[in-house]
């Protein structure tokens, strides 16, 4: 190979690594975004859920259904 051709794919090397690592960068920050909102949504069904309970005790407790 000449050197010009082997520069050539060195570089076309070069450029397909920092491509794919680009890319496995960017899928690493997707997934975290999507973990990111998948623990905001759990916790604030938790706060929900906790809010209703005590929402249906209040209820309970004002019937005299909590006994």
């Amino acid at each position: 190979m000449s050197n010009n051709s082997q520069s050539m794919s060195f570089n076309a090397g070069q450029a397909k690594g920092q491509t794919q690592e680009k890319a496995s960068n960017l899928m690493d920050k997707a997934s975290n975004a999507a973990q990111s909102a998948k623990d905001s949504l759990s916790e604030g069904g938790q706060q929900l859920k906790q809010k209703a309970q005590g929402a249906s005790e209040a209820i309970k407790d004002k019937t005299g259904l909590n006994k």
